[in-house]
């Protein structure tokens, strides 16, 4: 069963999901895990793509869009479309919706920020997970 962690932003951070993205890409990396990194949106993938470049000088994650470099190499993948499937270990999701096939992942991160219409579609994804029988794990996160 997939392990369910929903991350959400303290009301009086000054950092958005795309900072914790980054945070979290770096710690999950650590432990030799592959990430892919659903941003269904191709301006918040190309942003992202742009801050994991400049995150944090002192170290580097080894990423790239799908389509643009050898998924098969590259452990930190940005999909626009949860592909490619072979994709198994940890699902961050950036997207507002539930993610298709999503059961596939041995994790999945959903990261939520303070934007309104974010914050919304964060809480309906946090029902459906509940209600396919989930028990997601809520952090509180403070950047």
């Amino acid at each position: 069963m997939t392990r369910i962690d929903f991350y959400s932003l303290e009301p009086d951070s000054r950092a958005d999901r795309f900072i914790l993205a980054c945070r979290l890409v770096e710690r999950i990396h650590a432990q030799d895990l592959r990430v892919l990194i659903l941003c269904p949106e191709r301006e918040e993938a190309h942003h992202l793509d742009r801050l994991l470049w400049t995150f944090r000088q002192e170290s580097f994650l080894p990423h790239g869009l799908v389509g643009s470099v050898d998924a098969k190499l590259t452990p930190i993948l940005i999909s626009l479309d949860g592909s490619p499937e072979t994709e198994q270990q940890v699902l961050l999701n950036l997207g507002r919706d539930l993610p298709s096939r999503w059961e596939r992942f041995e994790r999945l991160c959903d990261l939520v920020d303070n934007d309104p219409a974010v914050l919304q579609a964060g809480r309906a994804r946090f029902r459906a997970y509940r209600e396919h029988g989930y028990k997601p794990t809520h952090h509180r996160i403070r950047l």
